[in-house]
């Protein structure tokens, strides 16, 4: 029996949408790793355009 359409139970919403909540994250966090890794390579580490520029060359060892 429903009262004004409502189940007894509420419809599952969070169980069937954890792996695309765990797929955004990952996600989010391999597009991060890439970017981090595309702004400290050699390529664009000297560049005056990359605004990680100064912050590479401080953390750079002197020799």
């Amino acid at each position: 029996m429903s009262f004004l359409g409502m189940r007894k139970w509420s419809t599952p919403v969070l169980r069937p949408m954890l792996p695309f909540f765990a797929a955004g994250v990952l996600t989010f966090y391999l597009v991060g790793k890439a970017q981090e890794m595309g702004v400290r390579s050699e390529a664009y580490a000297n560049d005056p355009r990359n605004p990680y520029a100064l912050q590479i060359a401080k953390e750079k060892p002197h020799h």
